[in-house]
C-alpha cells in the first residue's frame, strides 16, 4: 500500500520557509494597519490645528461673582491667565483698561510696557 514516506531535511526546510512566510504577511499586515491609524491620527491632529481659532493678544480677567470688576489685564499668552475667568478683548480695551488703572497689568505678562501705557 501507500506507505507515507519519512520527512527529508528538505520537506522540513521547505515546510519552516512556508510558515515564516505567512508570519512575515500577517505581521506586515499588521505594521500597515498601524501605520493607516497612524496616518488617519496625524491628519485628525492637522486638521484640529488648522481649525483652531487664532489665540487672542489681550485677555481681561475677571473677579468671582456676576457683575465682577476687572482684576488683570494680560497679553495672550500669559501662562496666569489660564481659566474661565478670562476674556478676549481688543487691544484699545486693554489700553483703556490700563489708563484707567495701571495695577490692573499683569506682573507676569507685562501688557502695559507691550502696550506702551504710562501711568499718569
Amino acid at each position: 500500500m501507500n506507505e507515507p514516506r519519512p520527512l527529508t531535511r528538505l520537506d522540513m526546510l521547505r515546510f519552516a520557509r512556508r510558515v515564516v512566510e505567512q508570519q512575515a504577511v500577517r505581521q506586515l499586515a499588521l505594521i500597515d494597519r498601524w501605520i493607516a491609524d497612524e496616518e488617519r491620527r496625524d491628519a485628525e491632529r492637522q486638521r484640529g490645528i488648522q481649525a483652531r481659532l487664532p489665540a487672542p493678544e489681550w485677555l481681561m480677567e475677571r473677579g468671582i461673582g456676576q457683575g465682577a470688576p476687572v482684576t488683570r489685564i494680560h497679553q495672550g499668552g500669559c501662562h496666569m491667565a489660564k481659566g474661565v475667568r478670562v476674556k478676549a478683548i481688543t487691544e484699545e480695551a486693554a489700553k483703556r483698561a490700563l489708563y484707567a488703572d495701571i495695577e490692573l497689568a499683569c506682573p507676569h505678562c507685562n501688557p502695559d510696557t507691550a502696550l506702551r501705557v504710562i501711568p499718569g
